[in-house]
């Protein structure tokens, strides 16, 4: 049952608040001055602190200051009276939830009290996730509370000792890497290097010499030997995010790599033995990848041995709540404001879909905070973008992009009358990358006569 403080000086008000609270089943305290008031609050754990803000020689904002000073997670709502609403403005400023003007309906006052025991129910979710459960498994901002993310934590803690390859799937923003580290910081080569490459992010000519190293003199530029990635992160966990980007070429270099526990530097022989933990990563089918020959089938049972598939935030919606308070404690405390949401900000979250996922819903919040200048984050700073009316239903994520990708080729070789290197620079993408675009988009161009 939330418990609940009411601070009034004024004994008839007192009460007739308490009977208020009591009938809608809360457990409810009484303190008849200032004093005291703050005595309760800061030293027992209540949910909500509902006080006036003019008493005697302790007033209601002296009432807030040292109670969210002992206990700031207690939420307070304040009653002002006519004539008080700038210092009910400071109120809010210091850390109020909420404040109500008198008079009031019992309505009024069971709305701003309800509202305040769920900010506080979702710092307490949050506070949990941030010490017990996140200082024991060092999982870093995996927060959810659906059976979904459970599930995920529960076989992080299984896979994680063990030195087993594992591969995660799941759509952009649902948070593989967050994952990938959780999995490393729980094994033990927790203690040392975690090393991440976006395959996507370094063009095919660059990645056997990142990954692998090079001798002084194996291509041009190489004025001297250089260690690869994967040596750097000897001992520890090597994180390859959107691993189905690498071309086959280099697929057949890394199966070897994986099986044998060495590598060979570019314009070297000799092997060189690493001892790495492997942890892939990708937005894509690999199954279709497979039968599209874009990725190899004996790399896919290599990498799929320990196998994490996370959820698109459309498929857990109970977890939006959780999510934007942690988002909001997160950018309140980088801008040094107290923002809140407003009314009917959830409601609009919950019919969203997300194409973005957890990265998206973060966005939002960092968006809402910064246009909102500390105050009440609503519905005019959380701007949703609308559903394209031609986005089609029932298509994934990866369905809408490999469109959009299909479209922007088409479009860059029609300006260039199908010259691949003008296109690909259109593009700002490589000729190498554009041209395995076009096999697995299914583009051909034939060029004007």
């Amino acid at each position: 049952m939330p418990k609940i403080l009411v601070v009034d000086d004024q004994r008839n008000m007192r009460t007739t608040l308490a009977m208020m609270l009591r009938g809608a089943e809360y457990e409810v305290d009484e303190a008849a001055d200032g004093a005291h008031g703050a005595q309760l609050g800061s030293e027992g754990a209540y949910d909500v602190v509902l006080t006036d803000l003019r008493m005697g020689s302790v007033d209601g904002i002296e009432v807030l200051r040292i109670i969210k000073q002992k206990q700031p997670l207690t939420e307070v709502v304040v009653m002002t009276a006519y004539g008080t609403i700038e210092s009910a403005v400071e109120a809010m400023r210091l850390g109020a939830f909420d404040y109500i003007q008198k008079p009031f309906t019992e309505q009024e006052l069971l709305m701003k009290v309800a509202r305040a025991v769920d900010n506080r129910k979702l710092h307490g979710q949050v506070q949990l996730f941030a010490t017990e459960f996140k200082e024991r498994y060092q999982f870093e901002n995996i927060i959810g509370r659906s059976q979904a993310v459970r599930d995920v934590l529960v076989r992080i803690v299984k896979i994680a000792p063990s030195d087993a390859t594992v591969l995660i799937t799941g759509e952009s923003g649902t948070g593989k890497e967050l994952v990938a580290k959780a999995i490393h910081a729980n094994s033990r080569r927790g203690t040392k290097p975690f090393v991440t490459v976006n395959c996507a992010a370094i063009t095919e000519t660059l990645l056997e010499s990142e990954l692998f190293g090079h001798a002084r003199g194996s291509f041009t530029g190489a004025v001297s030997a250089r260690k690869g990635l994967m040596e750097e992160a000897d001992g520890g966990t090597f994180f390859f995010d959107e691993i189905s980007e690498t071309p086959l070429s280099f697929q057949a270099k890394l199966l070897r790599a994986i099986q044998e526990h060495e590598i060979r530097r570019v314009g070297e022989n000799k092997p060189i033995k690493v001892d790495v933990r492997i942890i892939a990563a990708t937005n894509q089918d690999l199954l279709t990848a497979i039968a599209e020959k874009r990725f190899r089938q004996d790399l896919y049972y290599r990498l799929n041995v320990a196998r994490f598939e996370l959820p698109p935030l459309r498929e857990r919606k109970e977890d939006i709540p959780l999510l934007v308070q942690f988002f909001l404690e997160k950018y309140n405390r980088k801008n040094g404001t107290r923002a809140r949401i407003g009314e009917g900000v959830f409601e609009a979250l919950a019919q969203h879909d997300f194409p973005g996922n957890v990265r998206e819903l973060e966005n939002l919040v960092e968006q809402g905070v910064a246009l909102s200048g500390g105050g009440v984050v609503g519905l005019d700073e959380v701007q949703l973008h609308p559903k394209r009316p031609d986005s089609g239903t029932g298509r994934t994520l990866a369905e809408v992009v490999d469109a959009a990708e299909k479209e922007a080729i088409d479009a860059a070789l029609r300006e260039c009358d199908g010259n691949r290197e003008r296109a690909a620079e259109i593009l700002d993408i490589s000729p190498t990358t554009l041209w395995r675009k076009m096999t697995r988009l299914g583009i051909t161009f034939e060029a004007r006569s």
